[in-house]
């Protein structure tokens, strides 16, 4: 008795666009036609490109990490922080704490500003005071003409940084508004303390803005 080979079955072009059905000559064939072929080959390669570019990409960021400065980290940490502080303050409805118009308003009059209408501004200048660049409760939302000093904006009968002062009395009480302005005690962060910082912060936005998209 005679053994005969076991034919292949059919299958399905592995092309999304194709589909049709065909019985390869081979296990491994995916592909109904050379043109096919060409299709699968062309889209293996690009993918390949792409991993290749990520991983060059996460060797580039390691080698720009390892290079980063003290004074780099702090701009990180500073920076992940203002970005979660203005990201909060919107989200939870809150105007700009100098003027006290409301976000409808400022982007009605600021709307077309280059980097937004709204800004996270220090109460305690980071110039005067870098002592408390990095405390939370001295970051608040600003629009761009007040954080930007501009009075054009500011409460009537005040300057801008009476106005931020006044609006963070109402937010947070005299008190803590107070231990603000005599708080000078130096904060010396380490390299490994402004990475937890930064994380921390930056976590924190992406939790944010997945709330705005659910």
């Amino acid at each position: 008795m005679s053994l005969t080979a076991k034919q292949p079955r059919p299958k399905k072009c592995a092309v999304t666009t194709c589909r049709a059905s065909f019985v390869p000559k081979a296990s491994f064939q995916s592909w109904c036609s050379p043109d096919c072929g060409v299709v699968i080959a062309r889209t293996k390669q690009e993918k390949k490109r792409k991993e290749l570019a990520q991983v060059e990409r996460r060797e580039i960021k390691v080698r720009k990490e390892k290079l980063k400065s003290r004074a780099d980290h702090l701009k990180d940490a500073e920076k992940a922080l203002r970005d979660y502080r203005r990201n909060y303050e919107l989200s939870i409805g809150s105007g700009c704490i100098s003027c006290g118009l409301s976000q409808e308003e400022i982007r009605a009059a600021q709307g077309w500003k280059v980097g937004g209408a709204f800004d996270a501004g220090h109460f305690m200048g980071k110039g005067a005071r870098p002592e408390l660049r990095l405390t939370p409760t001295n970051i608040w939302l600003q629009c761009k003409a007040c954080n930007s000093g501009s009075y054009m904006h500011a409460r009537k009968g005040y300057t801008v940084s009476q106005g931020f002062r006044t609006g963070l009395i109402a937010r947070i009480g005299l008190e803590a508004v107070e231990a603000l302005e005599s708080d000078h005690e130096p904060r010396k962060y380490t390299v490994e303390e402004l990475k937890v910082i930064t994380a921390e912060y930056r976590a924190k936005t992406r939790e944010l803005k997945k709330g705005y998209a659910a």
